[in-house]
């Protein structure tokens, strides 16, 4: 079983908008376990936490966390919601992907299509 790191954009200045990615982010993590993956969603993880902090929206804090998470999968995994291409969260994680040579597949939101 292929262990997946799903990306997705998150950071807004608006919670609505933090709330919908976080639903969106649960929604492809459950299609991706009934593909077969092994799926980590930090922000399944992460949103309801960092509910709870005071620096939720600290980038590098973060992502000295999902770098971890993400060394860990076979394969990184973006879920192209509206601005994925804009996220500087998003792009470090495809830089990283890079970096240490896992492979980086792209998943429509709609569809829920691999490819």
């Amino acid at each position: 079983m292929k262990t997946c790191y799903l990306g997705l954009p998150y950071s807004s200045p608006s919670r609505k908008v933090r709330w919908k990615r976080f639903n969106e982010a649960n929604k492809a993590a459950a299609h991706l376990f009934k593909l077969g993956y092994n799926c980590l969603s930090p922000i399944s993880h992460s949103h309801p936490i960092s509910l709870h902090m005071d620096n939720s929206q600290d980038s590098e804090f973060w992502t000295s966390i999902d770098q971890y998470w993400q060394y860990q999968c076979d394969e990184l995994i973006v879920l192209t919601l509206d601005g994925w291409e804009d996220s500087v969260g998003l792009k470090k994680e495809i830089e990283f992907a890079k970096l240490i040579c896992q492979d980086v597949l792209f998943m429509d939101p709609n569809s829920y299509e691999v490819g």
